[in-house]
């Protein structure tokens, strides 16, 4: 995230604001909210504009995911565009969502809010569109499960920022 950091405050800085940095940042899949709230503190962004970018911008690509990665997926295997690295991700969304059928909610919730490699808004969205979840109880789950990772993360970089910074 340090690189990131000194990557924009070298190229971008000067023309772009830190917040709309971080917006975008934290619509970038596996870095998504986590990494845009390290880079909001390694940019001296405060608390609560960093939380409310991120969040925002974490937030953004989730409907889409929700309302249209099966069709596109389906009409990507039907011509064979990309066909096989759709159909790895299907299966890992299918292998992370096993036992997870019937507290789909309390699934979703944790697997976006514990921030662990792997996991997030994006492949939580991706497990709930794959697997059918009801999309308003799993767009529910994944926006608190965004709050929850700001929560944690907020702790780790700015409260506790010797942790990870």
């Amino acid at each position: 995230m340090e690189a990131i950091a000194s990557w924009y405050e070298s190229t971008l800085g000067t023309w772009m604001p830190k917040q709309i940095f971080v917006f975008l940042v934290s619509m970038i899949p596996l870095i998504e909210l986590r990494g845009g709230l390290v880079i909001a503190r390694l940019l001296d962004m405060s608390f609560v504009q960093a939380n409310i970018f991120c969040i925002v911008g974490n937030i953004v690509p989730i409907p889409f995911i929700l309302l249209f990665i099966r069709k596109i997926f389906s009409f990507m295997k039907k011509h064979n565009i990309l066909k096989k690295m759709v159909e790895k991700l299907e299966n890992r969304a299918a292998r992370k969502s096993k036992g997870a059928e019937r507290g789909e909610f309390a699934f979703l919730l944790t697997f976006v809010g514990i921030p662990l490699p792997g996991t997030g808004a994006w492949t939580g969205s991706l497990i709930a569109s794959v697997m059918q979840y009801d999309i308003k109880k799993a767009s529910l789950a994944i926006f608190l499960g965004i709050l929850m990772a700001a929560a944690i993360i907020d702790i780790l970089a700015y409260a506790l920022p010797g942790l990870i910074l």
